[in-house]
Protein backbone atom coordinates (compact mmCIF):
# COMPACT_ATOMS: atom_id res chain seq x y z
CA UNK A 1 0.00 0.00 0.00
CA UNK A 2 2.91 2.48 -0.73
CA UNK A 3 5.68 3.51 -2.87
CA UNK A 4 8.80 2.11 -2.75
CA UNK A 5 11.87 4.10 -1.35
CA UNK A 6 9.04 6.17 0.76
CA UNK A 7 8.23 5.64 4.14
CA UNK A 8 4.35 5.24 4.43
CA UNK A 9 2.50 7.54 6.87
CA UNK A 10 -1.11 6.56 8.14
CA UNK A 11 -3.06 9.90 9.42
CA UNK A 12 -6.13 9.46 11.81
CA UNK A 13 -8.41 12.46 11.86
CA UNK A 14 -10.75 12.73 14.76
CA UNK A 15 -8.05 10.94 17.04
CA UNK A 16 -9.46 12.00 20.11
CA UNK A 17 -12.73 10.21 19.60
CA UNK A 18 -13.06 6.62 20.79
CA UNK A 19 -12.99 4.74 17.57
CA UNK A 20 -10.34 7.07 16.11
CA UNK A 21 -8.05 6.79 19.62
CA UNK A 22 -8.18 2.65 19.34
CA UNK A 23 -7.66 3.50 14.98
CA UNK A 24 -4.87 5.84 16.03
CA UNK A 25 -3.49 2.93 18.57
CA UNK A 26 -3.58 0.46 16.43
CA UNK A 27 -1.94 2.13 13.41
CA UNK A 28 0.76 2.70 16.06
CA UNK A 29 1.32 -0.89 16.23
CA UNK A 30 1.40 -1.82 12.84
CA UNK A 31 5.39 -2.45 11.54
CA UNK A 32 3.84 -1.69 8.09
CA UNK A 33 3.49 2.38 8.82
CA UNK A 34 6.61 4.44 9.16
CA UNK A 35 4.84 7.45 10.76
CA UNK A 36 1.41 7.40 12.26
CA UNK A 37 -0.25 10.78 12.58
CA UNK A 38 -3.63 11.86 14.96
CA UNK A 39 -4.95 15.30 14.33
CA UNK A 40 -7.99 16.02 16.90
CA UNK A 41 -9.49 19.62 18.31
CA UNK A 42 -6.65 18.45 20.86
CA UNK A 43 -3.71 18.09 18.67
CA UNK A 44 -1.27 20.58 17.59
CA UNK A 45 -1.77 21.26 15.19
CA UNK A 46 -5.40 21.62 16.25
CA UNK A 47 -7.55 20.65 13.17
CA UNK A 48 -11.42 21.58 13.99
CA UNK A 49 -13.88 20.23 11.13
CA UNK A 50 -15.92 23.85 11.54
CA UNK A 51 -13.08 25.81 10.89
CA UNK A 52 -11.98 25.26 7.34
CA UNK A 53 -8.65 27.71 8.14
CA UNK A 54 -7.18 24.84 10.37
CA UNK A 55 -7.63 22.30 8.08
CA UNK A 56 -6.00 23.68 5.65
CA UNK A 57 -3.10 24.44 8.12
CA UNK A 58 -2.73 20.97 9.27
CA UNK A 59 -2.68 19.27 5.82
CA UNK A 60 -0.22 21.91 5.03
CA UNK A 61 1.65 20.29 8.16
CA UNK A 62 1.24 17.13 6.89
CA UNK A 63 2.30 17.90 3.84
CA UNK A 64 5.59 19.57 5.05
CA UNK A 65 6.31 16.23 7.44
CA UNK A 66 5.94 14.30 4.19
CA UNK A 67 8.16 16.24 2.72
CA UNK A 68 10.92 16.13 5.27
CA UNK A 69 10.71 12.98 5.90
CA UNK A 70 10.58 11.47 2.51
CA UNK A 71 7.30 9.90 3.76
CA UNK A 72 3.91 9.01 1.29
CA UNK A 73 0.19 8.93 2.85
CA UNK A 74 -0.78 5.96 2.14
CA UNK A 75 -3.70 6.14 4.56
CA UNK A 76 -6.14 8.54 6.23
CA UNK A 77 -8.99 7.66 8.27
CA UNK A 78 -11.66 10.27 8.57
CA UNK A 79 -13.44 8.98 12.27
CA UNK A 80 -15.12 12.44 12.83
CA UNK A 81 -19.03 12.58 13.07
CA UNK A 82 -21.75 13.67 15.34
CA UNK A 83 -24.91 11.68 16.19
CA UNK A 84 -26.83 14.11 19.00
CA UNK A 85 -25.77 16.63 21.09
CA UNK A 86 -26.12 17.18 24.98
CA UNK A 87 -29.60 19.21 24.33
CA UNK A 88 -30.35 17.30 21.50
CA UNK A 89 -31.44 13.20 20.68
CA UNK A 90 -32.13 12.37 17.15
CA UNK A 91 -35.55 12.74 15.75
CA UNK A 92 -38.02 10.79 16.08
CA UNK A 93 -40.89 12.08 14.62
CA UNK A 94 -40.56 15.22 12.28
CA UNK A 95 -42.22 17.37 14.69
CA UNK A 96 -38.73 17.11 16.37
CA UNK A 97 -36.80 19.03 13.27
CA UNK A 98 -34.88 21.74 14.32
CA UNK A 99 -33.02 23.86 11.42
CA UNK A 100 -30.05 25.24 14.00
CA UNK A 101 -29.23 21.11 14.79
CA UNK A 102 -29.94 19.65 11.28
CA UNK A 103 -27.80 22.45 10.39
CA UNK A 104 -24.79 21.60 12.65
CA UNK A 105 -25.26 17.97 11.67
CA UNK A 106 -24.94 18.28 8.57
CA UNK A 107 -21.72 20.93 9.04
CA UNK A 108 -20.11 17.82 10.95
CA UNK A 109 -21.14 14.80 9.24
CA UNK A 110 -20.97 16.13 5.24
CA UNK A 111 -19.56 19.78 5.04
CA UNK A 112 -16.12 18.89 7.22
CA UNK A 113 -15.28 15.70 5.68
CA UNK A 114 -15.64 17.07 2.35
CA UNK A 115 -13.06 19.75 3.63
CA UNK A 116 -11.37 17.60 4.16
CA UNK A 117 -11.20 15.40 1.01
CA UNK A 118 -10.16 18.72 -0.62
CA UNK A 119 -7.72 19.91 1.70
CA UNK A 120 -6.32 15.81 1.61
CA UNK A 121 -6.95 14.01 -0.84
CA UNK A 122 -3.92 16.13 -2.71
CA UNK A 123 -1.79 14.91 -0.59
CA UNK A 124 -2.28 10.94 -1.88
CA UNK A 125 0.40 10.00 -4.39
CA UNK A 126 -0.47 9.65 -7.94
CA UNK A 127 1.03 6.43 -8.38
CA UNK A 128 -0.04 3.38 -5.93
CA UNK A 129 -2.39 2.22 -3.93
CA UNK A 130 -3.60 4.77 -0.91
CA UNK A 131 -6.80 5.11 1.00
CA UNK A 132 -8.91 7.44 2.15
CA UNK A 133 -11.86 6.36 4.39
CA UNK A 134 -14.61 8.36 6.19
CA UNK A 135 -16.94 6.60 8.98
CA UNK A 136 -20.38 7.05 7.54
CA UNK A 137 -23.27 4.85 8.71
CA UNK A 138 -25.57 2.23 7.68
CA UNK A 139 -28.67 4.70 8.84
CA UNK A 140 -27.25 7.04 6.02
CA UNK A 141 -28.57 4.54 3.62
CA UNK A 142 -31.90 5.37 1.69
CA UNK A 143 -32.02 1.45 0.54
CA UNK A 144 -31.90 0.26 3.86
CA UNK A 145 -34.19 2.62 5.64
CA UNK A 146 -36.96 0.85 7.19
CA UNK A 147 -37.28 2.51 10.03
CA UNK A 148 -37.59 6.12 9.68
CA UNK A 149 -36.63 8.83 12.25
CA UNK A 150 -32.85 10.00 12.95
CA UNK A 151 -33.51 12.52 10.25
CA UNK A 152 -30.73 15.02 10.56
CA UNK A 153 -28.35 11.71 11.30
CA UNK A 154 -30.10 10.02 8.59
CA UNK A 155 -29.92 12.64 6.08
CA UNK A 156 -26.09 14.10 6.36
CA UNK A 157 -24.67 10.59 6.30
CA UNK A 158 -26.51 10.30 3.13
CA UNK A 159 -24.73 13.58 2.04
CA UNK A 160 -21.79 12.25 3.06
CA UNK A 161 -21.84 9.06 1.14
CA UNK A 162 -22.61 11.45 -1.95
CA UNK A 163 -19.75 13.56 -1.44
CA UNK A 164 -17.33 10.07 -0.97
CA UNK A 165 -19.00 8.98 -4.02
CA UNK A 166 -17.90 12.03 -6.20
CA UNK A 167 -15.00 12.99 -5.15
CA UNK A 168 -14.05 9.48 -5.63
CA UNK A 169 -14.85 9.64 -10.01
CA UNK A 170 -12.04 12.64 -9.53
CA UNK A 171 -9.61 11.32 -7.81
CA UNK A 172 -9.83 8.10 -9.89
CA UNK A 173 -9.12 10.87 -12.59
CA UNK A 174 -5.47 11.87 -10.66
CA UNK A 175 -4.34 8.92 -8.77
CA UNK A 176 -5.75 5.93 -10.82
CA UNK A 177 -4.99 3.16 -7.69
CA UNK A 178 -6.13 5.73 -4.82
CA UNK A 179 -9.08 4.42 -3.12
CA UNK A 180 -11.65 6.53 -1.47
CA UNK A 181 -14.78 5.50 0.68
CA UNK A 182 -17.35 5.80 3.29
CA UNK A 183 -17.07 2.86 6.19
CA UNK A 184 -19.58 1.78 8.40
CA UNK A 185 -18.57 0.90 11.96
CA UNK A 186 -21.55 -0.37 13.74
CA UNK A 187 -22.58 0.78 16.94
CA UNK A 188 -19.38 1.50 18.87
CA UNK A 189 -19.25 2.00 22.64
CA UNK A 190 -18.44 5.63 22.83
CA UNK A 191 -19.94 8.61 23.79
CA UNK A 192 -22.06 9.22 20.45
CA UNK A 193 -23.96 6.21 21.31
CA UNK A 194 -24.35 5.87 25.18
CA UNK A 195 -27.88 7.21 25.03
CA UNK A 196 -28.93 4.24 22.70
CA UNK A 197 -26.78 1.14 24.39
CA UNK A 198 -29.94 -0.46 26.28
CA UNK A 199 -32.16 -0.34 22.73
CA UNK A 200 -31.12 -4.36 22.14
CA UNK A 201 -28.00 -3.16 19.47
CA UNK A 202 -24.87 -4.82 18.99
CA UNK A 203 -22.49 -2.44 20.90
CA UNK A 204 -18.81 -3.11 20.44
CA UNK A 205 -16.06 -1.64 21.78
CA UNK A 206 -13.66 1.05 20.41
CA UNK A 207 -10.67 -1.30 19.60
CA UNK A 208 -12.88 -4.10 17.96
CA UNK A 209 -14.37 -2.12 15.90
CA UNK A 210 -11.33 -0.18 14.75
CA UNK A 211 -9.95 -3.80 14.06
CA UNK A 212 -12.68 -4.79 12.20
CA UNK A 213 -12.26 -1.58 10.13
CA UNK A 214 -8.84 -1.98 9.87
CA UNK A 215 -9.21 -4.95 8.17
CA UNK A 216 -11.66 -4.33 5.58
CA UNK A 217 -9.40 -0.86 4.30
CA UNK A 218 -6.24 -3.46 4.23
CA UNK A 219 -8.81 -5.47 1.85
CA UNK A 220 -9.75 -2.39 -0.44
CA UNK A 221 -8.96 -2.80 -4.39
CA UNK A 222 -8.91 0.46 -6.73
CA UNK A 223 -11.95 -1.14 -7.96
CA UNK A 224 -13.73 -0.48 -4.67
CA UNK A 225 -13.32 3.55 -4.71
CA UNK A 226 -16.56 5.24 -4.13
CA UNK A 227 -18.14 2.53 -2.26
CA UNK A 228 -19.82 2.40 0.90
CA UNK A 229 -18.73 -1.03 3.19
CA UNK A 230 -20.02 -2.68 6.19
CA UNK A 231 -17.16 -3.56 9.42
CA UNK A 232 -17.49 -7.10 7.64
CA UNK A 233 -16.99 -6.02 4.50
CA UNK A 234 -20.35 -6.27 2.89
CA UNK A 235 -21.44 -3.49 0.77
CA UNK A 236 -24.04 -1.51 1.15
CA UNK A 237 -26.92 -0.22 -0.64
CA UNK A 238 -26.95 3.56 -1.25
Amino acid sequence: MHNTGLKPFALVIGASGGIGAALLAQLQTDPHYAVTLGLSRRSTPALDLLDEASIAATAQHVAALLAKQAGVLSLIVDATGMLHTPTHLPEKSWAQLDAAQMAQAFAINAIGPALLMKHFLPLLPRQGTAVFATLSAKVGSIGDNRLGGWYSYRASKAALNQLVHTAAIELRRRAPQAICVALHPGTVHSALSQPFAKTGLDVRQPEVAAAQLLAVMADLKPEDSGGFFSFDGESLPW
